[in-house]
């Protein structure tokens, strides 16, 4: 019988590093997708809460507990990673993976997004949540202290770290030539 080995998304893609910024593979314990029934919001964040030491968080925003985090993933949907989600009044559905979850930090870590998504990233706080387009590819974007985390399909990880990782050499290089 053959046997087989798991990988991460990016194994023996990442890490990587050029100038001021590297890149390195997230590999969360789980993700799971919650998603509140109708009319259940309340009872799921206090679950949540209860569960994890994190509810249901804002519009656009990431809620850390004690054993998991809480993501704003789009309307009505949110994406609990590590903790051990309770039994629920929402759908839900493990994206453990589903999912490729890189970390872009450093001090250019801002102009490396700016050139791959169309968001603000200047008017990101830390632990706001976006979802948007990095090159062509759908992805969560999360803002941390150091730089951004982001989530993309499984099948697209090598596309996202050849394109962060060309993107990153380019702001190396012109960094390099001011100074």
């Amino acid at each position: 019988m053959v046997k087989l080995d798991p990988v991460t998304p990016c194994d023996g893609l990442l890490p990587v590093a050029h100038g001021e910024v590297s890149l390195r593979e997230l590999t969360p314990a789980s993700i799971t997708s919650v998603a509140p029934l109708s009319g259940a919001e309340k009872a799921v964040s206090t679950a949540l809460k209860k569960a994890i030491g994190a509810g249901l968080p804002d519009v656009g925003r990431a809620v850390t507990g004690k054993t998991g985090e809480v993501l704003w993933t789009g309307q009505g949907q949110y994406f609990v990673l590590d903790g051990k989600v309770p039994k629920l009044k929402a759908a839900v559905t493990d994206q453990s993976d589903a999912w490729a979850c890189v970390a872009l930090e450093g001090g250019g870590a801002t102009d490396v997004m700016a050139r791959l998504c169309p968001l603000d990233f200047g008017a990101m706080d830390e632990g706001d949540v976006a979802r948007s387009m990095v090159g062509h590819m759908m992805a969560v974007i999360v803002r941390r202290s150091d730089g951004y985390d982001l989530m993309v399909f499984r099948s697209m990880a090598g596309t996202l770290v050849h394109e962060m990782s060309t993107i990153m050499r380019s702001v190396a290089a012109q960094a390099a030539l001011k100074g």
